[in-house]
C-alpha cells in the first residue's frame, strides 16, 4: 500500500498546480464488491468518508452533440431531465463507456472532472455547497482526493444544480 501512495495522478498534479490544497486516498479496488450499484458506496465507507459527501463523475451528451460531465453523490442516480435542463439542453443520454476514453481520457471507474482532455461543462450536485470538503476521483482506479467544493469550482468553471433522481 505504501508504494500506492507515493504515486501521484495527473489530478493531483494538476491541483497542485492550481494551488488547491487536497487530501489523497488510496484504496485496493480489489477489496469492494464490483459490478454493484453501490460501488462508490463501498469506497466510500472503506476509506471511512461520508458516502453524502463523495461524488461520483458521469459524462454525458446532450441533443447538440456536446459532452457535459455530472459530478453525483455516490449513492444517489443522475436524473436525466434535470441534468439535462441544469445545461440549456433538451435531452440528454449517459455517454457508452466504449466512448468514454476517447472523449475524456479516463476509462470507466477511474473518471474526474479534473484534467480531462478537454474542460466540458461541469454540473455539481447542489449539495456538494453543504460540505467543506467533498471526495472526487483522483483520476484512476484506487485513489480519489478529498478538495474544497469551492476550490474545484472555481478550478473547473462548474455550476452547481439539482441533478439527481
Amino acid at each position: 500500500m505504501k508504494e500506492q501512495k507515493e504515486q501521484k495522478t495527473n489530478v493531483m498534479r494538476i491541483l497542485e498546480q492550481a494551488n488547491i490544497a487536497y487530501t489523497p486516498y488510496f484504496y485496493d479496488e480489489t477489496t469492494v464488491p464490483s459490478g454493484k450499484s453501490d460501488y462508490g458506496v463501498h469506497v466510500a465507507e472503506l476509506l471511512g468518508l461520508d458516502p453524502e459527501a463523495s461524488f461520483k463523475t458521469l459524462v454525458a451528451q446532450g441533443a447538440s452533440k456536446n459532452y457535459y460531465v455530472y459530478e453525483v453523490p455516490v449513492g444517489d442516480s443522475l436524473d436525466l431531465k434535470k441534468a439535462a435542463k441544469a445545461v440549456g439542453e433538451k435531452s440528454i443520454d449517459l455517454l457508452p463507456m466504449a466512448k468514454l476514453q476517447a472523449v475524456t481520457g479516463y476509462i470507466r471507474g477511474g473518471c474526474s472532472p479534473v484534467g480531462m482532455k478537454k474542460q466540458f461543462v461541469t454540473v455539481l450536485h447542489e449539495t456538494a455547497q453543504l460540505y467543506d470538503v467533498i471526495d472526487i476521483s483522483a483520476g484512476k482506479i484506487g485513489a480519489s482526493v478529498e478538495v474544497n467544493p469551492a476550490d474545484l469550482m472555481g478550478l473547473i468553471g462548474g455550476i452547481y444544480a439539482d441533478i439527481v433522481v
